[in-house]
């Protein structure tokens, strides 16, 4: 074997071996994904209390057909498992069917025999607890107990529906279009599309979420605003409806929410502005919407800066004390205020 080709293997196998290697180096680590809901059954009720869904839907029919569309009826185990189904929320219908049945049509017996069975007609606290059993185990809703909106009385069913049969009446600020909403707007998809689509909404956002937050629907009528009325964001993007450790329900930290879409504002920065790491973009612009030009919180930029830079002796305002201009636009100098590499001061 000649020295030549024993070097050209030699190297040939290097390469083999450190190719790989720089493959997997390059590659990025997937974003975090949400856990998967565990179906849990009622524990203190025996298999024989059950009916199974066959029954349930000899009565409620429209209920039965739109729930096997949703992925609560493909979602649990094995059919055979007692309580799954309709009675997987609803609980055990054995009670129930009996005494319908007992009643022979006497609307009195009836209406007695409804309560034998779970309605979601009781407290907020107490319909919630019954779909908490499943999704207190998904990471999305095991917040669901430090949220506002279990602060404020609202429970699952207010916002969701387990079988849209009929959708929510309109509200009478229906008839009430924003002008941005009305000339840009994304396609709609048909009611029972979105509902399957959409978490089983019981409509589509963002009205469902202005039903109760109608001054956040003002800001979005104003002139610069996030695309939200006209359909190409939605208030979850930014929000969670199912609770955070972060102040008002972000999904993330600070200013983690924006740059998810801003990422040139990201960094991270060898210089960074303090106001943006501690405060948030919220510390100069207005998130849902502003008369002013990039969403700012004053007509002038420099009020914004006034707002913390305001003692002309301080270390952090030069200008009077350093002769320097104290008039205009501070923008004009500290051109990349969102954060620099290259100058303390945020200069060009």
């Amino acid at each position: 074997m000649t020295r030549h080709r024993l070097l050209g293997w030699t190297i040939g196998a290097l390469g083999l071996a450190i190719c790989p290697l720089r493959v997997v180096a390059q590659r990025q680590p997937a974003a975090a994904q949400s856990s998967s809901t565990v179906w849990q059954g009622d524990k203190n009720a025996k298999p024989q209390d059950y009916v199974g869904m066959e029954t349930c839907s000899g009565c409620h029919q429209e209920q039965a057909a739109q729930f096997s569309k949703t992925i609560h009826a493909k979602a649990y185990p094995e059919k055979q498992t007692a309580g799954v189904g309709c009675e997987g929320c609803h609980g055990p219908g054995k009670n129930h069917v009996d005494a319908v049945i007992a009643a022979a049509g006497d609307a009195a017996k009836t209406a007695e025999a409804k309560k034998l069975i779970y309605g979601f007609h009781g407290k907020p606290q107490a319909n919630s607890e019954r779909c908490l059993i499943c999704h207190t185990t998904a990471q999305d809703q095991s917040l669901f107990h430090r949220s506002q909106h279990k602060m404020a009385g609202v429970s699952c069913d207010q916002c969701h529906s387990a079988h849209l049969v009929v959708s929510d009446k309109p509200s009478q600020r229906e008839g009430l279009q924003l002008a941005q909403q009305k000339f840009f707007s994304a396609p709609k998809l048909p009611d029972e599309t979105r509902w399957l689509h959409e978490s089983m909404l019981r409509q589509k956002q963002p009205e469902l979420c202005f039903g109760c937050h109608t001054t956040i629907q003002a800001q979005f009528a104003l002139p610069n605003h996030h695309r939200v009325p006209e359909g190409l964001m939605k208030c979850t993007d930014c929000h969670s409806a199912h609770g955070t450790l972060n102040p008002v329900q972000l999904r993330k930290v600070n200013f983690e929410v924006c740059t998810t879409c801003h990422t040139e504002k990201r960094g991270p920065y060898v210089y960074e502005h303090p106001a943006a790491r501690v405060e948030g973009c919220t510390a100069c612009h207005s998130p849902h919407g502003t008369v002013e030009n990039h969403m700012e919180l004053r007509r002038e930029g420099r009020f914004i800066c006034l707002q913390c830079h305001v003692d002309p002796a301080a270390a952090n305002v030069p200008h009077g004390r350093l002769s320097f201009q104290t008039r205009g636009d501070c923008t004009r100098c500290h051109a990349v205020i969102h954060g620099s590499n290259v100058n303390q001061y945020f200069l060009q």
